[in-house]
């Protein structure tokens, strides 16, 4: 079954360095475009728990 990836909306319209996103039961799937084999899944929850960690890293 073909992975349909979806571009972040951060990414800009014309950029190449991107992060895309997956959804595959009952995982969702991350990878940078630069390197599209380097593919990490998690489920939903962990991924909430990465972006809510980054964003408290940046807020620092």
């Amino acid at each position: 079954m073909p992975v349909n990836w979806q571009k972040s909306s951060f990414s800009g319209a014309g950029g190449e360095n991107c992060i895309e996103i997956a959804r595959t039961a009952p995982h969702l799937l991350l990878r940078e475009s630069d390197t599209p084999t380097d593919v990490l899944a998690m489920p939903p929850l962990g991924l909430a728990c990465l972006i809510r960690h980054i964003k408290a890293e940046q807020q620092r």
